[in-house]
């Protein structure tokens, strides 16, 4: 079985100095560092996405340091390719799926998981991949937050955990 691990806006503007702090942003990009090393060990692929805005300022705006992906999430990833995206859905207008030749398997995580996370993972071009959320790879504005979009995408995907998705982690 082919998989891929997708990682969602893994960046700055998300953190403690950006402009949309998520909650426990720092421990969640930790444990995506963690995956992919755990990703590359059992022979997963990796492909990290970035949002872009159009704006000059603001959230993820084009240019600026706040729209970088956080620099040891690159490192983590290596050479894998990164997607720009400008709307939540990974998927749309991007070239996304030129990277998943042969894959079988999404493991999706990332930031914003009422957003980006749940639009990827539900985007119809994800419906020819069976996907599962890895539901401690996401962070949200709120824990609460977080909670809810995982309960909602309960009822129409698989939710696991790292330990579940990497049982050797």
């Amino acid at each position: 079985m082919t998989r891929a691990l997708i990682v969602i806006d893994i960046q700055n503007d998300y953190f403690p100095d950006g402009v949309l702090p998520l909650h426990d942003a720092q421990a969640t990009a930790q444990r995506v560092r963690q995956a992919i090393a755990h990703a590359r060990a059992a022979g997963d692929r990796v492909v990290l996405v970035r949002h872009l805005s159009p704006g000059s300022t603001g959230l993820l705006a084009t240019g600026s340091t706040g729209a970088r992906i956080e620099s040891s999430i690159l490192e983590a990833a290596g050479e894998a390719p990164v997607v720009v995206k400008r709307v939540a859905d990974a998927f749309q207008e991007t070239d996304l799926a030129s990277h998943l030749d042969g894959v079988e398997t999404l493991l999706v995580g990332g930031m914003m998981t009422q957003n980006c996370v749940v639009f990827t993972a539900m985007s119809e071009a994800a419906r020819a991949f069976d996907v599962i959320v890895v539901e401690d790879l996401c962070a949200a504005p709120t824990e609460a937050v977080h909670q809810v979009a995982l309960s909602a995408l309960r009822s129409k995907l698989k939710v696991q955990s790292t330990p579940q998705v990497w049982p050797s982690a």
